[in-house]
């Protein structure tokens, strides 16, 4: 009687249900295969944006590396100063503090160009009102009135 019991007992953990498998990953199962390929989609433009962003501050870097060399320092200070220089001599000449003293009069107008800009002036003496024009290169036009008597010291 044990035997039977024992052997009636091996038999019926023995039986067991049906195996099946199913994938988890929805590639090949189909389930959640739309979520599946937005994810994967995602994390690819993910890292292609940080590749992309990664090289544009590596050119930033690069730029400001360049920047602050020594070199470009000084020659940004000369440049600088030759045009404080050049500024300086078109409003002595528009105000009339370096005449020329063979002829005693001023020069009421006055033209030049720089890097493709033109900037021309004109003294009015009847209204004294000084008209400077600034035409950048691109056709952008900077129009400026001066009233002379309140530059006199």
């Amino acid at each position: 009687m044990l035997v039977v019991f024992l052997y009636s007992s091996l038999i019926s953990s023995i039986l067991a249900s049906e195996l099946t498998h199913d994938f988890k990953n929805p590639a090949f199962s189909g389930n959640g295969y739309s979520s599946h390929v937005l994810s994967i989609n995602q994390l690819e433009v993910q890292r292609e944006q940080k590749v992309f962003d990664d090289l544009k501050s590596a050119a930033a870097a690069a730029e400001r590396e360049e920047k602050n060399k020594t070199v470009n320092k000084f020659i940004a200070n000369v440049e600088s100063r030759i045009y404080a220089n050049l500024s300086k001599q078109l409003v002595d000449n528009m105000f009339g503090t370096e005449c020329d003293s063979s002829t005693t009069t001023c020069p009421t107008s006055g033209t030049s160009e720089i890097e493709g800009a033109t900037i021309s002036w004109v003294k009015d003496t009847t209204t004294e009102v000084i008209t400077l024009t600034i035409t950048a290169d691109d056709g952008t036009v900077t129009t400026m009135s001066v009233p002379i008597g309140d530059f006199k010291f």
